[in-house]
């Protein structure tokens, strides 16, 4: 029988204090040259003011044409909803018809879902409005009747399409006592077409730009490294990885893509200060009426979030590619 002690299982679910020491050293040091590095190459982006501020400049308006674009954009979009709403669609009766004829027609539109709300106008009101133009007073005079009819005007659902409005004129015109009907259906649609176009233009504009903005951090970076080719094979020769050489211009991307991103909104503010003068004086011309939009606060936001992305990826492209032509 014998007696040799029992050995004691090992638990492997609890770690060595020097291994929990090992890692927590790891963890702090590669901590601590995140920090170093996004310090290093802030002061490298400082040392040559006037190349960082000519690349920033030029990725800040690059960043800035989308936005003036999408601002330019929503704001015709606004026109064109107010001017839809300003202009209902007008239902001209056929000569003849008298006013009970008219309230009878003009009940009968007002129960479609399409319409809001249903104005009569009578002869003698319209008589009054042509009265008040310039040129019109002297030849109302020569007039021995009143040859106006009478005017239904149709005040339509807010967000009604063109193809809708379309719709409603062409079942208006085919009711009885009507004899014409002027909708905007025609210029809406044609509107809404060019908005698609433009929309559809700002995206593969904003892409392009994004582009060139990731191609203008890629070389600045790549030339960064150029010049320091013999300080980062010093650094491989002696066992630094990949990852722990190419950070500091990691840092340098994101400085880049997040002081042009930043100069971006302040651009696109700056060119809504510039433009609410005339824009006040236009609401006003529509009693207020129509509502001129900016960029949203939170695209203003996204944008040097955005741009900082870029200039990242911009950079770890290219300091890859370096990288691997120096190892």
């Amino acid at each position: 029988m014998s007696n040799a002690p029992e050995s004691t299982p090992s638990t492997p679910t609890q770690a060595s204090p020097r291994n929990q020491h090992s890692h927590h050293r790891r963890v702090a040091g590669w901590r601590e040259h995140h920090g170093w590095s996004a310090a290093a190459s802030l002061r490298r982006l400082a040392a040559r003011p006037f190349g960082s501020l000519l690349t920033i400049a030029v990725m800040g308006l690059a960043l800035t044409l989308p936005l003036a674009f999408y601002l330019l954009l929503g704001n015709v979009q606004h026109l064109g909803d107010a001017l839809g709403q300003n202009q209902a669609v007008s239902v001209f009766l056929q000569p003849g018809q008298d006013a009970q004829q008219a309230q009878l027609l003009a009940r009968q539109l007002d129960a479609r879902p399409e319409v809001v709300k249903v104005t009569v106008k009578t002869p003698q009101q319209g008589l009054d409005e042509l009265a008040k133009m310039q040129g019109f007073s002297s030849a109302l005079k020569t007039l021995d009747h009143n040859p106006l009819p009478y005017v239904l005007q149709l005040q339509l659902r807010p967000g009604e399409g063109a193809v809708a409005i379309e719709r409603l004129a062409a079942e208006v015109r085919a009711l009885d006592g009507v004899d014409m009907v002027q909708d905007i259906g025609r210029w809406r649609q044609r509107l809404d077409a060019l908005l698609r176009v433009g929309n559809r233009t700002a995206v593969v504009l904003a892409a392009l730009l994004a582009l060139a903005a990731l191609l203008v951090v890629g070389n600045t970076v790549r030339m960064d490294i150029a010049s320091r080719s013999e300080e980062i094979n010093v650094l491989l020769l002696l066992g630094a990885s990949g990852a722990f050489v190419r950070r500091p211009y990691l840092y340098a991307g994101i400085w880049y893509g997040l002081f042009s991103g930043s100069l971006a909104a302040l651009l696109a503010l700056m060119i809504e200060f510039a433009l609410a003068t005339p824009v006040a004086e236009l609401s006003r011309a529509y009693d207020g009426k129509l509502q001129i939009g900016g960029v949203p606060p939170a695209l203003l936001l996204a944008v040097p979030l955005a741009s900082a992305v870029l200039g990242w990826l911009g950079a770890r492209v290219v300091s890859a590619w370096q990288l691997r032509q120096a190892s």
